[in-house]
């Protein structure tokens, strides 16, 4: 401004100090509704970013909260589960330093992007002056001095920068809420920040200090694009819909429940859209695909019409191509990205979930399908949920607990806003299948990037950001191996959730994977190494979990029956603290056949009887395979 000094209009702050400022003041908008985006920080405060990052967060204690991480991808998972009950309308930025400290973070970077969820990630990086020459922990590369260990999270972040210089930051940080606030592209932003830039002062502008309001903006659909979907529609015998994370995301649950009622549509759902529409709706065909179940899966083999909103069709969800079997199918794809959109050579309609759904109700007018199609997929929800109701049961003659029937008891225990939390093993089929929603944010198993170690994380970060619900997190004992650190954060930050650890001895999905494609269940269970070199299948290894987690200080309730159970989760509903409860279950398996493939390739050479057949029947069924153009 004119006659005005610079002085007058700038502070003058470290790099770090103006990334924690700028971070308070962030607000976001949906519908009307403000809130402030940044829920927080997590942090391991290492030599990269203890004066840096770190002292700038401590002089901003008191009006940002700080979380102590244990491990830097558990922070970050933290971050994914907090965006993912904020229902993307929040997130939390993450601070690690330089070398493994930061490339541990990767990980959950890739959890964030493919899930499509906002999390704010800050490594650290090596000294930009470069006066220092290598420091620790630096990865170095002969070929470039501006390459890093940091560089590796290009691959799995929605926006990535490095600042070497506090010019730069400005810019960067509006590009990195622009990133994280938009539907279509967000999930992980990392600005990778170098230790004796986070340190250095600069004057920064005041403005990028104020309040800003980012808006979601429901975007929606062309009129041509909503026009030709609604004649494929009105032209379609036998259409199904299927309801991915876009229909959670968009807050279009609601609206789906009532298109399906109107249209006659039934709706099959994938992991991430399980509980966008509800459970006991007569038009919920239930779970579909390789994890689902047959009768959402029927009518997907005979479906003339596809209309897929919000999901990007992952080859759980299309049976690796397999699922759609009628050679007229054709396909409407709803969805914010483009990309998503056009899969399946669809008749793409770029828009809100929400909003075209609406609109699209509206250019349909009173068309229904068939009365006969709408009795036959009422009926196949109906058998679905009359299946659901028999697989929880206990089977008659078996000794212990099944992970079916511990699942259907835990479900039995919960309220409609309560979670279920999950992400690896035999546990996403079994919760897909079984696992009655009570809400659209009541679900939240990770199964897009299916990243082990997550349960426990992503579990703290939604009950931090939404206390009201009670947070189950259900959690296989390989996975429990693999991560469990967080347990003391939760302690540690006086965080309440509820952790249920079944044992089945190893790697029990992989075990029936391995079995299934002729590779004998090699190495996927926990035993003793014999003499021979071999695992000796008559030494199992024992391992204490109960005592693993009261060392922790967790309170835990080792169970052996369907009683106990239900006393446990009692207690633990009556706690202030996390608990958890250990179950080993049977390894006993009801048939539940989804009637549809998944696509694991089997060796073209083999010198072993059973995984010569295996490959004989993989090629089989790859002959079912079609590529839709």
């Amino acid at each position: 401004m004119i006659g005005t000094s610079k002085a007058d209009n700038t502070v003058r702050l470290t790099v770090g100090q103006a990334v924690v400022r700028f971070l308070e003041v962030q607000k976001v908008e949906r519908d009307g509704q403000v809130s402030t985006f940044f829920g927080g920080a997590l942090g391991i405060l290492g030599h990269g970013n203890v004066a840096g990052v770190g002292q700038a967060l401590l002089e901003e204690i008191d009006r940002f909260r700080f979380i102590q991480g244990k491990n830097e991808q558990g922070m970050a998972h933290i971050a994914v589960g907090y965006a993912r009950q904020m229902n993307r309308m929040g997130a939390m930025a993450v601070t690690t330093s330089i070398g493994p400290g930061a490339a541990n973070m990767i990980t959950a970077a890739g959890t964030a992007t493919v899930n499509r969820l906002p999390v704010l990630l800050l490594p650290s990086d090596y000294f930009s002056t470069r006066r220092t020459g290598s420091v620790l922990q630096q990865v170095e590369n002969e070929q470039s001095n501006d390459i890093s260990a940091n560089d590796s999270f290009k691959a799995v972040s929605r926006y990535w920068d490095r600042i070497d210089r506090p010019e730069q930051l400005s810019a960067s940080l509006m590009r990195a809420m622009e990133t994280l606030t938009n539907p279509a592209a967000t999930g992980a932003v990392t600005l990778c920040l170098p230790q004796d830039v986070q340190a250095e002062a600069y004057d920064f502008d005041l403005d990028l200090f104020r309040e800003r309001i980012w808006r979601i903006p429901r975007t929606r659909p062309d009129k041509a694009s909503l026009a030709q979907a609604a004649e494929v529609i009105k032209g379609s015998k036998r259409p199904l819909i299927i309801a991915g994370g876009g229909v959670v995301y968009s807050s279009a649950s609601k609206v789906l429940a009532e298109f399906a009622e109107k249209t006659g549509i039934p709706v099959g759902s994938t992991q991430a859209g399980k509980g966008a529409i509800p459970y006991d709706h007569p038009m919920n065909s239930g779970p579909m695909g390789a994890l689902g179940l047959r009768f959402a899966n029927r009518l997907a083999h005979t479906a003339d019409l596809v209309i897929g909103v919000g999901t990007r069709y992952t080859d759980f969800t299309s049976a690796s191509n397999t699922m759609f079997q009628n050679p007229q199918v054709r396909f409407v794809n709803i969805n914010v990205l483009s990309f998503d959109a056009h899969k399946e050579a669809a008749i793409p309609v770029i828009g809100d979930a929400r909003e075209t759904l609406s609109e699209l109700q509206e250019v349909l007018g009173d068309w229904q399908v068939d009365e006969d199609y709408r009795r036959e997929a009422m009926a196949q929800a109906d058998e679905q949920r009359q299946a659901v109701d028999r697989m929880v049961q206990h089977i008659p003659g078996t000794e212990g607990l099944g992970q079916k029937e511990v699942i259907g008891i835990v479900n039995e225990f919960t309220r409609p806003q309560d979670v279920v939390v999950n992400a690896a093993g035999s546990m996403p089929s079994d919760l897909q299948k079984l696992w009655k929603a009570g809400s659209p944010l009541g679900y939240s198993v990770e199964y897009g990037y299916s990243c082990m170690g997550y349960e426990i994380p992503a579990a703290l970060g939604m009950r931090i950001a939404d206390p009201s619900r009670e947070i189950f997190s259900f959690i296989g004992d390989a996975s429990f191996i693999m991560y469990h650190q967080d347990v003391l954060t939760a302690i540690q930050e006086r965080e309440k959730i509820i952790l249920l650890l079944l044992d089945n001895g190893g790697y029990g999905s992989i075990h029936s994977l391995s079995m299934q494609v002729g590779s004998q269940g090699f190495e996927t269970k926990y035993y003793y190494r014999g003499d021979n070199g071999r695992q000796n299948l008559k030494e199992p290894l024992q391992i204490d979990f109960p005592k693993i987690l009261e060392g922790y200080g967790v309170k835990t309730y080792p169970v052996e029956d369907a009683d106990q159970l239900r006393q446990a989760l009692q207690k633990a509903a009556a706690s202030d603290q996390i608990t958890a409860i250990y179950v080993r279950v049977a390894p006993v398996e009801r048939d539940d056949a989804a009637d549809a493939y998944w696509e694991v390739a089997t060796p073209e050479v083999a010198h072993i009887e059973s995984s010569i057949k295996a490959h004989q029947e993989y090629e089989r069924i790859r002959d079912l395979q079609r590529t839709y153009l």
